[in-house]
């Protein structure tokens, strides 16, 4: 499957590698890390939206730029194959097309179906994170991983993984850990990046503490829900993602086996990143019913004529079979 990886490059000499609009640190590192690894090519990294400052610890962040490549000779997809991820590339009708009419791959970890509409070739495995598979097509493929490579691609499992405690984590992901400090990348000092940049400004603490308020619990305190609307998005999202301030703390709160935070936009859009506790991984089953997908302990969704309130009730109604399926497996 992996070879699919080595016919598309070659005799490609401007590859562009595209996030969707809802980067994080895993699609961030997969980007970077591919860059780094196709080092004989002309790339370009593309992203709809900025990548936030929260981000900005990885090294080449700035590479990623908001200007579309359309004279690439094939465009790389990391960390989505989800057509719900990429509106923002489909609704320009240039970028449009140029994916239509150019060689696309699509790199994604994910357990989602593919759903991408346009023609498209695909590597989907389901591990911790997209840059763990990069890892291992780099070598399959026999790339060379040079330090810069290993320490990105570390950063893109640890993010992903939340520091290797996550429930997707497997014995191979230590593994690779193990070969990517071989390689020159040292956890401590890139954790100790990571801390310096999650510094959280006065004004954002004591944003964060409104966002503690707010929380609702539903289900006896089984689910977790928080609000954000686009005054806040708009306000504090450039410094921090509230996502990211709140969704650790809603999880962490005892007797919650569910928790949801919820943004909500001016056009009607709803968008909600979900977290899952202990053995209640139900996340990708609860996206999936509003169209999205991700992991069972970390998904998200996106849906638009609808409500806050509409949401809740949703969830009220469908998380109960959820949580009951998993605790008669």
């Amino acid at each position: 499957m992996y070879n699919k990886f080595g016919e598309f490059i070659k005799n490609k000499q401007r590859i562009c590698i595209v996030q969707a609009e809802n980067p994080d640190g895993d699609s961030l590192g997969s980007a970077i890390a591919l860059d780094y690894l196709l080092d004989d090519k002309e790339i370009s990294l593309y992203c709809p939206v900025d990548i936030p400052k929260y981000l900005r610890y990885f090294d080449d962040w700035s590479r990623v730029t908001n200007e579309f490549d359309f004279k690439a000779d094939g465009y790389v997809i990391v960390d989505t194959a989800a057509t719900v991820l990429l509106s923002k590339l489909l609704d320009d009708a240039a970028i449009r097309n140029r994916l239509y009419s150019a060689p696309v791959l699509v790199l994604d970890h994910h357990e989602t179906d593919d759903d991408i509409e346009f023609p498209h070739e695909s590597i989907i495995e389901t591990r911790p994170a997209c840059a763990e598979l990069i890892y291992e097509i780099a070598v399959d493929q026999k790339i060379a991983v040079s330090k810069p490579a290993a320490e990105t691609i570390m950063q893109g499992i640890m993010s992903d993984t939340l520091g290797l405690t996550s429930a997707s984590v497997t014995a191979r992901t230590f593994e690779i850990c193990a070969e990517l400090t071989k390689l020159g990348a040292n956890v401590a000092e890139l954790e100790e990046k990571r801390r310096e940049f999650m510094k959280k400004s006065p004004r954002i603490l004591s944003y964060k503490a409104e966002l503690i308020k707010r929380i609702e619990y539903s289900l006896d305190g089984a689910l977790a829900t928080v609000h954000i609307p686009w005054d806040d998005i708009a306000e504090y999202s450039d410094e921090y993602n509230p996502n990211v301030l709140i969704l650790e703390e809603l999880r962490l709160v005892e007797g919650v086996k569910v928790a949801v935070a919820i943004k909500t936009y001016p056009d009607g859009k709803v968008t909600g990143k979900i977290r899952c506790a202990g053995k209640y991984g139900i996340a990708d089953k609860v996206a999936g019913y509003f169209g999205g997908g991700g992991h069972p302990y970390a998904s998200g969704f996106r849906t638009y004529d609808t409500s806050y309130e509409d949401v809740v009730r949703d969830l009220i109604r469908i998380v109960p079979d959820l949580l009951a399926e998993v605790s008669n497996d």
